[in-house]
């Protein structure tokens, strides 16, 4: 669903903590919920609001060899194809401008490759055994 204006991307504290797991198929899996409240308790996540409610969130830090990594884009699926997930990269992109960037995807999501590949990250390898019989390809972005 397009949404009318460019979604407010702020940063998310831990009472946003219930917003972020309400957009996301995996809210209720309780490594998912420490792995949020982690990254909101070290100023690593970001949530994106429009029309009142929270429709995604990016999570981004520097630990991929000492890189910047984004480690997670969740956007909740009535506002998908709306920008919203193109808005998040690019607030991560801005938060580590001038340096090389990564992020990952499994092979079978098929959407957020084109997505990578639509903002101009390029594959730069590829992780075999995370998930089973679902490689991990890396991508990257001289930003």
């Amino acid at each position: 669903m397009p949404i009318a204006d460019r979604p407010r991307i702020r940063l998310a504290t831990v009472t946003d903590l219930p917003l972020l797991l309400a957009t996301d198929h995996m809210g209720a899996d309780p490594e998912r919920r420490d792995f949020l409240r982690t990254a909101i308790e070290l100023h690593q996540c970001w949530l994106a609001e429009a029309e009142g409610q929270a429709i995604g969130y990016v999570v981004a830090d520097e630990s991929f060899f000492g890189y910047p990594f984004i480690a997670l884009l969740m956007v909740a699926p009535t506002f998908r194809r709306g920008g919203v997930a193109t808005a998040l990269m690019r607030h991560a992109e801005g938060l580590f401008s001038g340096r090389k960037l990564f992020t990952s995807t499994n092979q079978s999501n098929v959407p957020m490759q084109a997505l990578l590949e639509h903002l101009g990250y390029v594959r730069s390898g590829v992780i075999l055994n995370l998930d089973e019989d679902d490689p991990e390809l890396v991508y990257f972005k001289r930003n």
